[in-house]
């Protein structure tokens, strides 16, 4: 007869400056099988001496919190350790991926959402050796180190890589690769090298942070890298149309159309 395996215990910390919201989450989670709450915080400083304490395997992290933001906790952990952000805004969400967060909740959310992220860290940790934790953790920040280089040679503030979900991973995509960006609805549509991947940003969160030395808003839903254009031409009497080196075609707007005929002069 085959043994049942205990599912992971996870020590988790929660960081929430606001009651209301930090008694739902420890309510929704005191009900999780093999998961204990190993401290709160009401704050980002007293978040992180807390981790840097008491060592969790997973850390509870509202975006805005007074003293250190939750992404700034995230930056100065020390030891391993996922990352679940819950917010009431999704506009972080590029800076929390980039910085390896394992899941993004945004409030209100239910119990259901909040159990799916828990099992999330739980197949990782079952699923990886403690050298395997440290070294995605030390991965992630690489990531984190590597964007901060390439930002060098970028506008200041703007995006060296987004992340986006595939599957059960976060994969990372250098925005050098992104040959255009298609807005739908709350999400964008980011078209790169390694393939089309859809993150919870909007366009216009986008647009404000990527280099516009090479990145152009040529549309309200579309946003081109100047790089990857083969070539542009009069689609009517106002508007250009850009085709790209993979052959696709976006038809800019008349606004940004005159723009780049002046660039072109």
């Amino acid at each position: 007869m085959s043994e049942s395996r205990e599912a992971p215990r996870i020590r988790a910390l929660l960081a929430e400056d606001e009651a209301p919201a930090r008694d739902s989450l420890r309510d929704y989670l005191s009900t999780m099988r093999g998961l204990e709450i190993v401290g709160e915080a009401v704050d980002g400083k007293s978040a992180l001496a807390l981790a840097d304490e008491r060592r969790p395997d997973l850390l509870f992290l509202d975006v805005r919190l007074p003293e250190l933001s939750g992404l700034e906790v995230a930056r100065r952990l020390r030891h391993p350790a996922e990352i679940v952000f819950t917010t009431a805004y999704d506009r972080f969400a590029v800076a929390a991926f980039e910085i390896g967060a394992l899941d993004y909740i945004v409030k209100p959310f239910g119990r259901e959402r909040l159990a799916a992220a828990v099992e999330r860290v739980r197949q990782r940790i079952g699923q990886a050796t403690a050298s395997d934790a440290a070294a995605s953790h030390n991965a992630a920040r690489s990531w984190v180190a590597a964007g901060e280089r390439a930002r060098d040679s970028l506008a200041p503030g703007s995006l060296a890589r987004l992340f986006a979900r595939h599957g059960d991973r976060i994969v990372p995509i250098a925005v050098g690769g992104i040959r255009r960006i298609q807005a739908q609805g709350d999400y964008a549509e980011v078209h790169a090298a390694e393939g089309v991947y859809l993150i919870h940003v909007t366009l216009a969160e986008l647009a404000a942070r990527l280099d516009p030395s090479r990145f152009r808003q040529v549309h309200r839903s579309h946003i081109v890298n100047l790089d990857a254009v083969a070539h542009m031409k009069a689609y009517d009497d106002r508007r250009l149309a850009i085709t790209l080196h993979d052959g696709s075609v976006v038809v800019a707007s008349r606004n940004a159309s005159e723009e780049l005929r002046r660039q072109a002069r």
